[in-house]
Formats: structure tokens, C-alpha cells, sequence
């Protein structure tokens, strides 16, 4: 259904997909885990929504890739999909392509050149639409700067991966150390509890994977189906006989006028095609009846591939090998990504059966074309082959882990020729019917109607700096431990400052109240900043009245219920509301203390399966400080840069403690003090913007002036 408000502007979209390789044309999916089913639902939904007539503009960002070691399309800033869609490259880390694995170090820099980047262009979008765990932690912080309405599709889930490699005899070291799991689920949590639409593409993910989750919400969760390019799969033709994979297949096989068993995905142990090949080598019936034909992504030497891709492919020839398979198993090295509909036709031309025996499938794309193609299905009855062979009534579920099964299911469709042309017209009637693109692009602008129709402006202060726009460099710093502690370290900062205060905006960011942040100012003889960020970053003043930006406040007061939250905090053990001069509108401070006070963690689970989203933050080990979710100290530094139109890479911020780690994330030029709390900033340690000063106050903030050079930038 298309929207009905006859005058509502026309929408701009951003999708939001960083790793993989993503191009508008002959996508490399197999190539590795990185580029699969995500990178091309991404690509199709940015064309199918860019063909509804109330779409204005829809803006694809990915990662951009300068690397030799693959094509050059990647390298490009920018790249057409339609007149009114393209792919926006962003750089996130060094230019080599790199797995999704070890980007997330990368992604808040990521964030800040995207912001900055949106801020080009002639208008925000109206809709943030992320995909996976990596594009929901930058979505998330997009959204508290703006106050975009965000929507999420996670395509696999953290909880759910985590479950299956642990059932498969995993540690929890190892996953973490091959994974960085819990950063990846903590990010999943962080997005459910901003998002206001999940869309997910079958009732599975909503019943059984996010269902693992503390900020499990499933009125927010829509299934829209995704759709199948019905112009490039199609049912075989009498032109079929032309099809040059045709030969490469005869190369492998016996009797290649057989029926052909296909499976195709890329050599991943969880997509588990070793068990299928298994299953066919202990079953001389299916041998005499069919061809099994893989098509396990492209390779030159498996020595050069990674270790999962090698274990898998080496399994195979093993496999092969024990059961005497020659000439009755087809395993082609390459195939291009323009041969795949072609290879679903030839299968589908000779009676034969797809098979996904994956140990999950979040969704299955390659079902959708297969079954768009003619071929009757075999697949995992974990995950969204659930949902599709129930709509298209086309074919069997399978226990994966079940050998006998498998064979059981490939002889009943296989043996009876009714049965096949059964599943093979139904499949192509209802696939048109329930998975098209554009159906699937009206459903979400339908669903996104009331998200657009309530979304509210950017934060726009009502105070506009005056004098000094022309500085192109800032310095923020907080106070405690960071900037007061040594004497005679501050009285050579503040010297400095003085000297160069024409060059550069002077910023403060504590987390104290703004009372006693001007009482150390006057106490240490300390300039008055030209901005001070306080409470926590919920409070932002501009001297010399000490204006109040208003305009902020209103920004974070989204979902603030100080009330609540106290209700749920107050009666947890190790926790003691400070004093109320401590306390402000936007801040509730406890002292904390460790040995009997529930863990971070534990608080965050708590708070998340209340629905109450917030930002909390420990400090020097012994204060615990909740504010609202789209308020930090970081936060409120970047919208101030934006104000005073200062890039962030010239702004030098200084920190010490857990609450100073989101401004000195990204793309800010950071310094951490010597006197630092250092298990709360341990993790920036391999941060390449962030300088761990081997002075102490003051005198690590000075360190870092000169280690930046920072007034000659």
C-alpha cells in the first residue's frame, strides 16, 4: 500500500550497511562471510525504494576500501544505483579491506565522518535504517545527534551465534577472542532500546533470536518479507540449452544428464555442506538417481583462503575422496555472480532439488531465487526456510544435524515426478506472490509513515556564537584529575591558553554541576571556558550570562524518567543516591561500590528488560551516573563542533575516567592523562586518535599539545 497522505514531503533514506564488499553490480557474494546474503538485500532495497514515487533520495553507506587485493569499484566515494539512489563511501580505519570482525575499533570515527558528511549535504534524511550489529552501534549514535528516527534490520543476531557456537563445543575465550562477541551484543542491545522499528524478514527472528535478548520489545518488530528479482530468476526456457556453465559441470560429471542436487553457498562450517555431502556419500540410491553439484564460493589455491574456508573446502575433497565420488560430484572453483541464475536453471531443467542444510539460516535469499528458478526446496527448519517453504509450499524441512534426513527428504522429491512439478508450480506462483521487492518497499514505507509524521527537528540552539568563528581549533577538557591535581602544571596550561586564547575555543566537560565548576575556576585562578559542558554532558552553558542551551536540554529529554529509573536503582545492594547537591534535572549520581554492588553489566541487563534506555557511566571506579540515553559528554562535544562549525579532527580533548571515553572516541584528537583510571580506559589503548600522556594533569594535557602540534595544525 502506498502512502496515503496526499501532501507529505518526499522522504529521503539512509541505509546504513558498513562491512562487505557492496557495488551496485556483479556483487561478489561468496567471497567471503562478509558478503553474502546483507550485502545484496541492501542493494535491492535501496533500488526498490528508490522507485516508489514518494522517495526522494536514498543514500547507501558502506565502508570505503583502497585495497589491491580487490577491485577498485570499492575505492570510489560515491557510486549511481538509480537517478535518485546511490552508495556513499565512508572511510572507517586503514584502507585495507578488513572483516567485520576488526572494524568495531574503527566505527565511532565512522560515525563522526558520516555526521559530518550528512551536515554536506542539502538536507537530513528523514529515516536512519541500519543493518547488522556494526551499523546499529553507529546508527545509535547518529540518532542521539540528530534525533532521527532509527529503524534496524539485524539480518544475524550476536545471542543466537553465541548460543550455537557455545552448543558446538566452543569456549567462551575462543568466541570472544575470533569474534569480539560481547561488544557485538552489547551493541545489538544498545540499538533494540533506541530503534523504533525492527523489520525483520520472518516471525523466527522475532520468536526465537531476539526473544534471547534483555531489551526484548516485540511490538516494536515488523516481518516484511524481502523480495527476489523475478527479471533475472525465472523457470528454465528452451534458450537454456545455451548456457556455457553447462560445460563446466560436464567436466565433473559421469552422467551429467542426471538430476542435479544443488547447493550453493559460500565454504562456511555453519552453512554445514559437508553434512549434505556425507549423507550423499553414504546413499548409493540418491548416487544412481542424481548429481550433487556445490558451488562453495570462488577459489584459486585454498591454501590462500582463510582458515574456516580452508577447513570447509579440504573437508569436501576429503569427503569425496573417502566415498569414491568422482565423476558424480561437481565442486567448480569460480563461477560469476552473473552465471548464478543460470546455474539455478540448469539444476531446475534437470529435475533436481535445492538444498540448504544450513545449522541456521536467518533468512535465505538464495531460496527465493532457487525457488523463483523452479526448483523445488530441501532446507534447515531452523530459521526463515520456515517461513518461505510455509508461504510457497515448495518443498521440505530437514533436521541439519540429521544425515538420514537429508536422504530421506531428497528421494521423496526426486523419485516422484508429481511431486517435483508440484513443488516446482507452487514455488513459482507464490513466490511472486509473497516475496517481491516492491511490495516489500511499500510495506516499509507504510510502516515507517507514523515514525516520519512524528519526527522532530534537529537540535538548533537558540544561542549562535558571535565573535571568534573564525578559530578552527577547540580544546575540551574535564576537570577532575584531568586538568586540577598539579599546581604548577595548571599554572603553565593556563599561561599557554592565554597566550594562544585567539587561536582556539577553550571548552570544559565534567561532570560536575555548573556551581562547582565555577567555584575550581575561581578557587585555581582557571579562565572562565568559553563553553562549559557539565553534568555529565546534560547541561551546556555560554558565558559570559552563562546562557543555557535550551535547545539541548529539550534534545535529551526524549524517554527521561528519572522517577522510574530511581524506583529500579535505588534498592540494589552497594548503591547510595549522592547528595542532592550532586544531582541535577538530567543526572542521577550513586556511589558505587564494587564489592557488593551488582556489576555494570548486570545494572545495564536490569535497566534494558525495564524498557528504560539510558546512558550510564562509572567513574574512578566508585560513582555510577545515569543520564538520559542521547546525553554523554561526547555527545554534547560533537554538537557544540557543529555549532562553532569546528572540524573534530582539530579538537584536542583531555580525559581521565570511564565518563571521558565517548569524546575521546572518533575522530576527536585524544589524550589520556598519566593519573588515568586505567581500567575504565583500557580499551582505547589500540585507539590511534587517543595519546596516553606520560604526565600527570595539566602536565599530560601539555604533553599532548606538543605531541599533536597542536597549535600549528
Amino acid at each position: 500500500m502506498i502512502l496515503e497522505k496526499p501532501n507529505c514531503k518526499p522522504l529521503s533514506i539512509l541505509l546504513i550497511s558498513i562491512h562487505g564488499l557492496i557495488r551496485g553490480r556483479d556483487l561478489e557474494l561468496g567471497r567471503d562471510a562478509d558478503t553474502g546474503g546483507q550485502t545484496k538485500y541492501v542493494v535491492e532495497l535501496a533500488k526498490a525504494l528508490a522507485k516508489q514515487p514518494q522517495v526522494e533520495r536514498v543514500d547507501l553507506v558502506t565502508r570505503r576500501i583502497i585495497d589491491d587485493a580487490v577491485s577498485d569499484d570499492y575505492r570510489a566515494a560515491t557510486e549511481a544505483l538509480t537517478k535518485n539512489a546511490q552508495i556513499v563511501r565512508i572511510e572507517a580505519g586503514p584502507d585495507l579491506y578488513l572483516p567485520k570482525e576488526e572494524l568495531w575499533g574503527y566505527l565511532d570515527g565512522f560515525t563522526d565522518r558520516l555526521f559530518t558528511w550528512l551536515h554536506t549535504q542539502p538536507r537530513l534524511p528523514d529515516i536512519l535504517h541500519s543493518h547488522y550489529g556494526d551499523a546499529g552501534y553507529v546508527g545509535v549514535r547518529l540518532s542521539h545527534l540528530t534525533g532521527l528516527p532509527l529503524i534496524h534490520t539485524g539480518h544475524s543476531l550476536g545471542r543466537d551465534k553465541l548460543r550455537r557456537l557455545l552448543a558446538l563445543g566452543m569456549t567462551m575465550d575462543c568466541i570472544e577472542e575470533r569474534y569480539h562477541m560481547l561488544q557485538r551484543i552489547s551493541a545489538e542491545e544498545d540499538t533494540l532500546s533506541t530503534t523504533e522499528l525492527v523489520i525483520t524478514s520472518t516471525h523466527n527472528e522475532i520468536e526465537d533470536q531476539y526473544e534471547l535478548y534483555d531489551y526484548y520489545t516485540p511490538e516494536k518488530m515488523a516481518v516484511i518479507p524481502p523480495g527476489t528479482d523475478l527479471e533475472q530468476f525465472y523457470p528454465p526456457t528452451p534458450n537454456d540449452q545455451n548456457i556455457g556453465f553447462r560445460s563446466t559441470l560436464t567436466r565433473f560429471l559421469s552422467h551429467p544428464d542426471r538430476p542435479i542436487i544443488l547447493a550453493l553457498s559460500r565454504p562456511d562450517e555453519r552453512k554445514n555442506i559437508v553434512t549434505l555431502l556425507e549423507a550423499y556419500g553414504q546413499s548409493p540410491r540418491l548416487q544412481a538417481l542424481a548429481n550433487l553439484v556445490i558451488i562453495a564460493g570462488n577459489r584459486d589455491d585454498i591454501r590462500e583462503l582463510n582458515e574456516g574456508a580452508q577447513n570447509v573446502l579440504t573437508e569436501l575433497l576429503l569427503v569425496i575422496d573417502r566415498y569414491d565420488l568422482y565423476g558424480r560430484v561437481a565442486l567448480p572453483k569460480h563461477h560469476t555472480a552473473s552465471e548464478v541464475a543460470d546455474i539455478y536453471r540448469l539444476a531446475a531443467a534437470s529435475k533436481g532439488v535445492f538444498v540448504n542444510p544450513a545449522l541456521t539460516e536467518p533468512f535465505g535469499l538464495t531460496l527465493l531465487e532457487a525457488t523463483a528458478s523452479g526448483l523445488p526446496l530441501i532446507a534447515t527448519e531452523n530459521g526463515g526456510p520456515v517461513d518461505i517453504i510455509g508461504n510457497c509450499q515448495n518443498g521440505l524441512l530437514i533436521d541439519p544435524l540429521s544425515e538420514e534426513a537429508m536422504t530421506t527428504a531428497l528421494l521423496t522429491i526426486l523419485e516422484d515426478p508429481a511431486l517435483w512439478q508440484k513443488f516446482s508450480d507452487n514455488g513459482v506462483k507464490n513466490v511472486a506472490e509473497f516475496y517481491s521487492w516492491d511490495a516489500h518497499a511499500q510495506s516499509y514505507l507504510q510502516k515507517i509513515q507514523s515514525l516520519v509524521l512524528q519526527q522532530e527537528p534537529s537540535p538548533t540552539p537558540t544561542w549562535q556564537p558571535k565573535a571568534g568563528k573564525y578559530r578552527k581549533l577547540a580544546i575540551f577538557t574535564a576537570i577532575d584529575n584531568a586538568l586540577v591535581g598539579d599546581d604548577e602544571a595548571l599554572r603553565q596550561f593556563v599561561q599557554v591558553a592565554r597566550q594562544q586564547q585567539r587561536k582556539f575555543l577553550f571548552g570544559i566537560a565534567t561532570g560536575r554541576r555548573l556551581d562547582a565548576a565555577l567555584k575550581i575556576f575561581k578557587n585555581h585562578g582557571i579562565p572562565i571556558p568559553e563553553v562549559l559542558i557539565t553534568s555529565l554532558g546534560t547541561e551546556i552553558y555560554y558565558p559570559p550570562q552563562l546562557t543555557t542551551d535550551v535547545a539541548w536540554n529539550n534534545h535529551i529529554d526524549r524517554g527521561w524518567t528519572p522517577q522510574v529509573l530511581r524506583r529500579i536503582i535505588d534498592p540494589l545492594p552497594g548503591l547510595k543516591i549522592q547528595p542532592k547537591r550532586e544531582q541535577s534535572r538530567f543526572k542521577v549520581s550513586y556511589f558505587y561500590d564494587a564489592e557488593i554492588a551488582p556489576s555494570l553489566e548486570e545494572i545495564l541487563t536490569i535497566l534494558r528488560q525495564q524498557e528504560l534506555s539510558v546512558n550510564t557511566t562509572l567513574s574512578f571506579g566508585q560513582y555510577l551516573d545515569f543520564v538520559p540515553s542521547r546525553a554523554s559528554k561526547g555527545l554534547a562535544l560533537r554538537y557544540v563542533a557543529k555549532q562553532w562549525n569546528i572540524p573534530l579532527e582539530r579538537v584536542l580533548v583531555n580525559g581521565g575516567s570511564g565518563s571521558d571515553e565517548d569524546m575521546l572516541r572518533g575522530d576527536t584528537l585524544g589524550v589520556v592523562v598519566a593519573n588515568r583510571h586505567n581500567e575504565e580506559l583500557s580499551m582505547l589503548t589500540d585507539t590511534d586518535r587517543v595519546y596516553f600522556a606520560e604526565g600527570a594533569h595539566a602536565w599530560g594535557l601539555l604533553e599532548a599539545i606538543e605531541h599533536y602540534d597542536f597549535f600549528n595544525l
